[in-house]
């Protein structure tokens, strides 16, 4: 299916300025649906700004409407003048994020071996030789390199990963490995947010306002340690 220019600036946009549910965002921009909670908590790791995705003629009113009067609309991208994508070379990455590359291509590294070093090099933006001097421990800042997730990082997105990993995994002839640790956690908050939501659009319903209020809802971090006070 294909998904906005700027996924997650798109996200931004239409949770500000629509009445769409995180599912259906999170669908429509490829993201998983804790990324766009994160955007709408203002808890990623900076601000993004919106991208409206009407103006980019990626999406009409007509579907966002569709959407709005129905939580189980998909919205379907309109089918525009190609855009044009960089199709070689290493993706780009914001000059802010940049320091981090190399604690995210140790932890894949550490984690997933089976992937190659191309597969890395286009996942991360980087080159066969910053990935090569990570393995052999020869970077000149290795010291400081510290395995980190890199879609917690914000080099990519979770999508991507289990993506690359489960080929890499076909390729190699093994399982894929899938990370449950948050699983029953995950599908708890997001059945909760989804409550959240339509709760607060019934409230506003009923008050005969045009718009729901917005819902107080918990960010993920909120939620695990409350669950793990809990237990």
């Amino acid at each position: 299916m294909a998904q906005p220019l700027m996924p997650h600036a798109t996200a931004s946009w239409l949770v500000d300025n629509t009445s769409l549910s995180f599912d259906q965002i999170a669908e429509f921009c490829g993201l998983h649906i804790l990324e766009v909670q994160a955007i709408a908590d203002d808890t990623a790791a900076t601000k993004l700004t919106g991208r409206d995705p009407v103006r980019a003629h990626e999406l009409t009113m007509d579907e966002i409407e569709k959407g709005q009067k129905d939580p189980n609309y998909v919205l379907k991208m309109l089918k525009g003048p190609e855009q044009v994508r960089r199709t070689k070379g290493p993706r780009y990455t914001p000059v802010s994020k940049r320091q981090d590359k190399p604690d995210g291509i140790a932890w894949i590294l550490r984690n997933h071996p089976e992937i190659s070093d191309g597969a890395i090099g286009k996942l991360i933006g980087t080159t066969r030789t910053t990935i090569a001097a990570i393995r052999d421990r020869s970077h000149w800042n290795i010291a400081n390199i510290v395995p980190k997730d890199p879609v917690t990082l914000g080099l990519t997105s979770q999508r991507e990963l289990d993506a690359i990993v489960a080929k890499a995994a076909k390729a190699a002839g093994i399982e894929a490995q899938v990370d449950t640790r948050l699983e029953g956690d995950r599908e708890a908050l997001i059945e909760q947010l989804r409550a959240e939501r339509q709760a607060a659009t019934r409230d506003a319903e009923a008050a005969g306002e045009d718009a729901p209020a917005a819902p107080v809802e918990h960010t993920a971090e909120t939620l695990f340690r409350s669950n793990s006070s809990n237990n």
